[in-house]
């Protein structure tokens, strides 16, 4: 199995993604999506942003690399009455079968990021794009000190070496990388806008214990981290640098969730 398909099918991220709702429709919202419009999400998970663009009046495809993902948003989408929103399976590095030039608005919102391929990704991002439409992603920044960066940062340090080739999906948070990949996407830089905004992690019922257990659980890269923990005999450890780092991040006041993190949000006007 692709091992890309394997670890984001590992898990349950519909559980992490619960925590995520409120500011998927927020960003949604920012978007100006018009009614009609054909938009395209990629990485999609189960919706967070694709059902939210659906019920703004958009045509919306979501593709997602894992199966049990894509299963789940069209559950969701038919369990919301949105007709004019389909999941189906894909790979960000190719969109195979998806034509050149179909897209008013492709969006990927911590998804794509984390193909093995960013130039591939680019490019075909771009590929599926109509002229004069826009790609959008939100990407997490290597070395940011709120709470996603420092949660892969950590989990990094107790999982063994990556494989010789591989390129962080932290590198997508990078203005040069960001440049130079969707530069040899045929996209000139003055068409490539950046910026600094801030996602929530929201429960109002739940700790940020129960917050670090979703994530213990149902998601894959810090399954992955547990996983070799155990091997070591250092799973106490990572469990307490997680507890730590979630409860210091919490702005919550009244025992649930809410944990700010911040991401690069890069718009591309092909």
């Amino acid at each position: 199995m692709n091992p890309n398909k394997a670890l984001w099918e590992k898990g349950d991220f519909t559980e992490v993604a619960a925590f995520m709702r409120r500011s998927g429709e927020a960003l949604v919202a920012s978007l100006g999506v018009t009614p009609g419009s054909r938009v395209l999400d990629v990485g999609c998970g189960d919706g967070t942003t694709a059902l939210p663009t659906a019920a703004a009046g958009a045509d919306v495809l979501g593709v997602d690399i894992a199966r049990n993902l894509v299963e789940a948003g069209n559950r969701r989408a038919s369990q919301a009455g949105l007709t004019r929103l389909r999941f189906q399976e894909g790979d960000a590095c190719d969109l195979e079968g998806l034509a050149d030039a179909t897209f008013d608005l492709t969006m990927s919102v911590f998804g794509a990021m984390f193909a093995p391929r960013p130039h591939d990704v680019a490019r075909a991002l771009v590929r599926v794009t109509k002229p004069g439409g826009r790609v959008v992603m939100g990407n997490w920044i290597p070395g940011d000190p709120t709470f996603v960066s420092q949660l892969l940062k950590i989990s990094s340090a107790f999982t063994p070496p990556p494989p010789e080739g591989f390129v962080s999906p932290m590198t997508w948070g990078v203005e040069e990388h960001v440049l130079e990949r969707f530069g040899q996407a045929g996209v000139p830089r003055e068409r490539i806008a950046l910026t600094r905004e801030t996602f929530l992690f929201e429960s109002p019922d739940r700790s940020p214990a129960d917050f670090i257990d979703v994530f213990r659980r149902f998601y894959g890269p810090t399954m992955n981290a547990f996983e070799a923990a155990a091997r070591s005999d250092r799973t106490d450890e990572l469990q307490r640098q997680l507890l730590e780092l979630a409860s210091a991040q919490n702005t919550s006041t009244d025992g649930g969730t809410s944990i700010p993190a911040t991401f690069m949000r890069v718009t591309v006007r092909v």
